[in-house]
């Protein structure tokens, strides 16, 4: 028997089997016999139903049909690896210190020594505050205080002679140890009136200029210690628990195209209520002064680690109109090779790859590539 004769016994058993329902006097006019007549009917279609499935198999065995070429794609053998998943946060370069150059005292400046850009080392002069009117009301303190000294001493010596009462003496006594408080603050703040330089760095900002009048706690420079930056990020409350202090981080600053790593140094104490957020700092030099303060920068830090888990690129998961997410592997089928469809179950990812919880275990062969025109046991070939 060949293909053209069982086909030809098919269509027979086809017009057959439709041929019969257009003898309409066996079809009975009665309820019950209606029914009877559509059970018998049925019976009769699934005999003709069982044997064309019967004579398809045949068919199917003398001549199978041909199978679609074999598809080409590029595989992955899946390992065991190492999760990461990064976190990038927007950070700012800032100095470890900035300081204020004031005047406690207050006056016109007679002189200013530094400028905007200068270096100036810590206890170095850089400014100089006019204080000629206290000046004078030092020499008036001094001129009384002599007078009250002498008094004193003559008070003194009447009173060791028991002349004079002693009221005079204690006047004389308390008069000329006001004069010498007096004159001691006086000199104190005097000796006010140069501004040195409280810590070593650069002459950021310059307030005021020689000429110009400066109040008492007013500031006239501000400096920088540019040898000891930092990097601050604000980083959400979510990642409360997943930063430690002492764990490296990636900075880079974009405006410079400069990247190195570095340890976190300090976390903070606080959320911030407004926006949820909390401060790290990241210890830095200057790197030869290529840093400066109020640089944009960008962090990036590991807030979850996960090892020996199955990942996949995310290029290689597919989605089907129910939603469910698969991927194919490779599976042998004698001397051949062919897709296997794999509904999947994924967990974290990291942007590019993405770690599989249920549908694939190590060991299995994954088709990252070409799996876009794939059915399930269609062959491949590597």
């Amino acid at each position: 028997m060949n293909k053209s004769i069982l086909s030809y016994l098919i269509l027979g058993l086809l017009i057959a089997g439709c041929a019969a329902p257009e003898d309409k006097t066996l079809a009975p006019d009665d309820i019950e016999g209606k029914k009877k007549f559509l059970l018998q009917k049925k019976k009769e279609y699934k005999e003709l139903r069982s044997e064309i499935d019967k004579l398809s198999k045949e068919l199917n065995r003398l001549d199978p049909p041909k199978e679609k070429a074999a598809v080409q794609v590029i595989t992955q053998n899946l390992k065991g690896q190492e999760f990461k998943r990064y976190v990038d946060v927007q950070a700012r370069v800032t100095a470890e210190d900035i300081v204020n150059v004031s005047s406690d005292v207050g006056g016109r400046l007679i002189s200013v020594t530094a400028k905007e850009g200068d270096y100036v080392r810590k206890g170095q002069l850089v400014a100089v505050t006019d204080m000629e009117s206290m000046d004078n009301q030092i020499s008036e303190l001094k001129t009384s205080l002599n007078l009250a000294s002498t008094v004193y001493e003559r008070q003194e010596r009447l009173w060791k002679q028991d002349i004079g009462s002693e009221l005079q003496y204690l006047e004389a006594k308390a008069n000329k140890e006001r004069l010498e408080k007096s004159l001691q603050t006086m000199q104190s703040q005097s000796s006010k009136k140069n501004l040195y330089a409280p810590i070593s760095g650069i002459v950021d900002m310059k307030f005021l200029s020689q000429g110009e009048t400066a109040g008492p706690g007013m500031p006239v420079l501000q400096i920088l210690n540019t040898g000891s930056l930092k990097i601050v990020a604000d980083l959400q409350e979510s990642l409360l628990g997943s930063v430690k202090k002492g764990n490296m981080v990636e900075v880079s600053i974009p405006s410079m195209d400069l990247n190195f790593k570095k340890p976190i140094a300090m976390i903070g104490r606080t959320i911030d209520p407004a926006n949820r957020t909390f401060k790290i700092e990241v210890n830095t030099s200057s790197l030869k002064g290529k840093l400066k303060p109020n640089l944009l920068a960008n962090v990036r830090l590991n807030d979850l680690t996960q090892s020996d888990v199955v990942m996949i690129p995310i290029d290689a998961i597919q989605e089907d109109v129910g939603g469910n997410k698969f991927v194919f592997v490779t599976k042998r089928d004698g001397d051949k090779l062919r897709a296997e469809k794999r509904l999947i179950e994924i967990g974290e990812s990291n942007g590019e790859s993405v770690v599989v919880l249920i549908g694939l275990d190590v060991g299995d062969t994954l088709v990252t590539q070409g799996g876009l025109t794939l059915s399930d046991n269609d062959l491949i070939t590597i």
